[in-house]
Parts: C-alpha cells; sequence; structure tokens
C-alpha cells in the first residue's frame, strides 16, 4: 500500500510503499477512505511530542470500511463503515480505565503516535476503540468528527453550561464546538491570529457574536474561554477576559510555555483545565449528538501524497476549517 511516512521528526513526511499490516486479535483491517489532518500530527511531525514509534504513519482521524477481521473480532462486519479515533487502546485495569478516565491510563496507546494511523491506504485499530459513522455523513465529512469533535465536544464540557463562551484559535476544533455551543443556547466570542479577516469571518458565519485578534476584548465579560491554539500567551489573556468563577480551558495536547502572570488574573476563583485525550464515552455520546444539531464540518481535501502541503496550510494558519487527506 502507499503510505506517508514519519523517518525523523522535524522532516517531511515521505511516500512509501508498505506493507499492508494484518488485523491481529480484536482488530479490523481498514480501507482508509479518508483521515483528517490535526494539530496533534503537527506535533507529532515538528518534534514538539515526545518519542513517537519510528518509523511512524500518522493520522488519528480515519474513517475506513471493514477489510477484515483479526481473531475475535465480532463487534463490527466487514463492508462496514467506523472511525479510529487518537485513544488506541488502554490497559482496562488501572485505577483510570476502572472509574471511567481512560483518557488518563498511563499505559494508553494512540493512533499515529505509538500505533500507525491513517495517512495510508489501509489500517489496522482495536475494534473497541472504534466508533459507527452516522449514516449523515460521508468519510470526508466525517473524519474531523474523530478529534476535531470529540476533543472539541470533551473541551466544551469542561466549561459547563455557560452563557458567554470565548474560543481561542478559530481552527478544525472550533468550528465544530461553535455549532455544539450555538446548539446549547451560548453565545460565542471567537479569537482568532490578529489580523485574520478570513478566520474572523468563518466564525461570523458559524453564529459568534464577536470575532477579533486574541490581542483584543469584547466589551463583556466571558463565563468561560476554551482555547485550542498551542499558545501559551492566550492563558492569562484568556484569564483576563473571564468574569469572576469562569473557567479557561486549553484543549491541546501541546502548547508554549505559559508566561508568569499576575495572581489578580486568577483571583476570584477563576479556574484553568486541561482536557487529556478523550474517553469512549466521550465517542458514543458525540456521535449520538452531532446529527442531531447537525454539525457540519468545513473540509479541504488534498491526495494522500500531499499530506505535507496540508500540514503546512495547517502550520501557517492558512486552513479554514479541517484537512482530510483522501487516498
Amino acid at each position: 500500500m502507499r503510505a506517508m511516512v514519519l523517518e525523523r521528526p522535524g522532516r517531511p513526511l515521505e511516500l512509501r510503499q508498505w506493507p499492508v499490516p494484518q488485523a491481529g486479535a480484536n482488530e479490523v483491517l481498514l480501507r482508509v477512505e479518508a483521515c483528517a489532518v490535526c494539530r496533534t500530527d503537527l506535533h507529532v511531525v515538528d518534534g514538539e511530542l515526545p518519542d513517537p514509534v519510528l518509523p511512524l504513519i500518522p493520522g488519528h482521524e480515519i474513517v475506513g470500511r471493514v477489510e477484515a477481521l483479526g481473531l475475535g473480532s465480532g463487534r463490527f462486519g466487514v463492508g462496514q463503515r467506523v472511525g479510529v479515533p487518537w485513544l488506541g487502546r488502554t490497559c482496562g485495569q488501572c485505577e483510570y480505565c476502572r472509574t471511567g478516565r481512560e483518557n488518563l491510563c498511563p499505559d494508553a496507546r494512540f493512533t499515529g503516535y505509538q500505533l500507525h494511523g491513517g495517512y495510508a491506504e489501509y489500517a489496522v485499530a482495536h475494534e473497541d476503540f472504534c466508533f459507527p459513522i452516522p449514516d449523515a455523513y460521508d468519510a470526508v465529512s466525517a473524519a474531523p468528527l474523530l478529534c476535531a469533535g470529540l476533543i472539541g465536544y470533551r473541551t466544551l464540557s469542561k466549561a459547563g453550561r455557560v452563557k458567554r463562551l470565548g474560543i481561542y484559535g478559530f481552527g478544525a476544533a472550533a468550528h465544530i464546538v461553535a455549532q455544539l455551543a450555538r446548539h446549547a443556547g451560548m453565545e460565542i466570542y471567537a479569537f482568532t491570529r490578529p489580523g485574520d479577516a478570513a478566520a474572523q469571518a468563518f466564525a461570523r458565519e458559524l453564529g459568534a457574536v464577536w470575532a477579533g485578534g486574541s490581542d483584543e476584548r469584547p466589551d463583556v465579560a466571558l463565563d468561560a474561554a476554551l482555547i485550542f491554539a498551542p499558545v501559551g500567551e492566550l492563558v492569562p489573556a484568556a484569564l483576563a477576559a473571564v468574569a469572576p468563577g469562569g473557567r479557561v480551558v486549553c484543549g491541546g495536547i501541546h502548547m508554549s510555555d505559559i508566561p508568569a502572570f499576575a495572581y489578580a488574573l486568577l483571583w476570584g476563583e477563576r479556574r484553568i483545565e486541561s482536557v487529556a485525550n478523550l474517553t469512549r464515552a466521550d465517542g458514543e455520546a458525540f456521535m449520538a449528538l452531532a446529527p442531531r444539531v447537525p454539525v457540519r464540518t468545513s473540509t479541504t481535501v488534498y491526495p494522500l501524497e500531499e499530506a505535507n502541503a496540508a500540514l503546512d496550510d495547517l502550520r501557517t494558519g492558512r486552513l479554514t476549517g479541517a484537512a482530510v487527506l483522501v487516498p
């Protein structure tokens, strides 16, 4: 099969001929129909996340058709369409797994990082960590739901039910979160790169009542703020924008260092919280909710062999919505 392979972090992916993987016990072999490009992929490729399995096929927002079943697999049938997320497997036995917090399992393995992912024509995944794809979505539209949607959903849930919600970094996750928040009756305040008129217009199209640069502030205090951009300087900026009792939730897996800030920004029972990975319960809940909203994804399609171009467009902020690779 063709696959885009990371040989060494900090270098472009290489198009390779790669053996088609075999489904092991409780695994499914998928013919990949689409794989969205996530900022986490960018962190892996750029060497900002430590110790990936090398050489590595990245990609963890996979939509594919079941091609073959491994020994003991029976959750899905051949030909069924399923999605593969970031969380690839857990130990199932630690305290975190036993208390519904499998996203914190110390022995978890992640797709496109410690397990080969979907920047390829085929992929394997453990059947217990796959999700059926709602019929309302084609493969390209569904792919961003597998991480931008799932992590966005978990990040939004940490904010609680609020009236005024700020979103910093209006990319793939934010454009899905905005739809969920509007569906829940929240007011959206979108913060983009300074001067990014296209992103601000996109946010307004999705119902934002205010859109501006991350160096600006609306005239009202926010009840909560979500940060998807990997920029530590946004944490004190978001704290300054939320009212006493407000939450700032960091939805990314990697962020540059947070600069020192005055205690006055945190005082007033403001809270900073991070989101780590996802649980299968998140996936089941979000996949049931998305078609009811209905969530619509904005995508730019790239052929598999143009994965480096997709990553570069994400890196430089040229994308609106999500990039999706199609073999």
